[in-house]
């Protein structure tokens, strides 16, 4: 065990660690704008749609973020596929629903069969990395559904959220840190770029944030900022004020390095913002289907492919991510599976909106989540092996289904977004006489109307709403169809 300051881990053995990577077998392709970008994917944790200036919130200091959006192009209407961490997560690393994989809340992890980005990516010239929080499987080393084993050649990663000095998870080896968290993992990030700098092939890094997740615990220098506030609303404040000031260090470093024009920033949002604290972009939070659960912080930068600043208004979410950045790269998918996702490229070069396509969401109804806390997790690591949990947190299993579904299975809440209307489908299941009824409740609305969801318009516009329901029950039956490992 050693400790690791911030300054101490980009010049000491962390270092080290991150020395070799894997040789692709795979010639690079190039792009219409020439040498391919390298790829940047931040992702912070509970900040909704207003938890940043540039969407207008009237305390917070996010001048790095508002940065971006001023000079990249900046998502208006964005969403994360899944109500909460998980979920959304491994929608972005495969580029499909997460229920198409099981990964239905919170805790629960993808499976070994899906084919992610960093998989494609290495198979094309890619170094890739992964700092932070992980979430859709174990960081240990063992485990089939690791970053290692999802296709990330370096990684330095966490089970959950974490805050201060988390202990970090490095290929399956315990590393102790000490400082903030979100200035541990940028920091890391750095040393990856520092100890390639004489490669130059392109890179892929996912920076995935452990804030701003409960508990709320901030540097003082932030929470000065917010010092007229209660004391957890400071700390919420002040640990997105360090995310946006990291954000910050790192694009520094891009700058001086001489990467910043050839490289994709992309920063999102995991879920809608966090009850009575966050500022959402609709009705409701955190884990549900209406907007102020879905909508996210949403910016990109890519100063040689995206010169010109752009606000796009097109609906879109981060299934789109896996897609678009292989659409950048010309990578082709290498599979027939169905992708939930579109790519975002001739949008943002068109600028011009695009509201064809619908989105589509689902969340499961009565399915726990499971608790994983990342010291406790990385404590029974230190341990090698000898705690008797440590067996149960490999998700040796994740690649097993053992249940199947009807292709009519449609209970727990779905939606789909076809702007300006989204439809709602919610179905509960309950015993009446011995036998399964059926009794769905089906919500319309006019979003551009009515942005916060309160006008049912169901009865008024039947023609619209069944039509949705239509496409919204097939998208499901295919969904089930995934569950049930058809795509495998």
């Amino acid at each position: 065990m050693f400790g690791l300051t911030p300054s101490l881990i980009r010049n000491t053995a962390c270092v080290a660690f991150i020395l070799t990577f894997l040789t692709c077998m795979t010639a690079p392709i190039a792009n219409d704008l020439g040498e391919r970008p390298n790829i940047i994917v931040l992702l912070s944790d509970d900040q909704g749609w207003g938890d940043v200036g540039y969407n207008g919130h009237p305390v917070l200091h996010t001048p790095n973020l508002d940065d971006m959006a001023s000079e990249g192009v900046r998502f208006d209407r964005f969403y994360a596929a899944g109500h909460v961490c998980t979920p959304t997560r491994a929608s972005l690393l495969t580029g499909r629903h997460p229920n198409r994989m099981g990964a239905f809340t919170w805790g629960h992890s993808l499976r070994p069969q899906e084919l992610t980005l960093p998989e494609i990516l290495s198979q094309h010239g890619y170094t890739t990395a992964h700092f932070g929080k992980w979430h859709v499987g174990s960081v240990l080393s063992e485990s089939p559904v690791n970053p290692g084993a999802s296709g990330f050649q370096e990684w330095i990663s966490a089970p959950n959220f974490f805050d201060f000095s988390p202990l970090l998870s490095h290929k399956g080896e315990v590393v102790e840190t000490n400082g903030e968290g979100s200035e541990i993992i940028v920091d890391l990030a750095i040393d990856f770029l520092e100890s390639r700098a004489e490669d130059d092939g392109p890179f892929f890094i996912a920076i995935w944030f452990g804030n701003p997740h409960k508990p709320h615990i901030a540097e003082d220098e932030d929470r000065i900022l917010y010092s007229d506030y209660p004391e957890d609303v400071a700390n919420f404040y002040a640990e997105t004020t360090a995310i946006d000031r990291t954000v910050g260090t790192l694009r520094t470093y891009l700058e001086q390095s001489g990467l910043r024009e050839n490289t994709i920033v992309w920063y999102l949002g995991d879920n809608g913002g966090l009850p009575d604290i966050g500022l959402n972009g609709g009705r409701e939070s955190k884990g549900s289907i209406y907007e102020g659960g879905l909508r996210v912080p949403s910016v990109m930068e890519w100063p040689r492919g995206f010169p010109q600043p752009q606000i796009i208004e097109t609906p879109a979410s981060t299934s789109d991510v896996l897609p678009t950045i292989l659409d950048v790269a010309n990578i082709a998918y290498p599979a027939s599976r169905p992708l939930d996702g579109t790519s975002l490229l001739d949008t943002i070069r068109s600028e011009t909106a695009d509201f064809s396509r619908p989105l589509t969401f689902w969340k499961f109804y009565d399915v726990p989540g499971i608790r994983m806390n990342s010291d406790t997790i990385m404590s029974i690591a230190s341990n090698d092996g000898d705690d008797e949990n440590a067996a149960d947190l490999l998700y040796l299993d994740a690649g097993v289904i053992r249940t199947t579904y009807d292709e009519d299975f449609f209970e727990g809440h779905a939606a789909i977004l076809e702007w300006p209307w989204k439809l709602h489908r919610i179905e509960k299941s309950a015993w009446y006489d011995f036998a399964w009824s059926r009794n769905p409740v089906t919500e319309l609305y006019n979003l551009e109307d009515d942005p916060l969801e309160t006008t049912n318009l169901i009865e008024e516009r039947e023609d619209v709403a069944m039509r949705l329901m239509a496409d919204l029950e097939e998208w499901q039956a295919s969904v089930i169809r995934s569950l049930n490992g058809e795509d495998y």
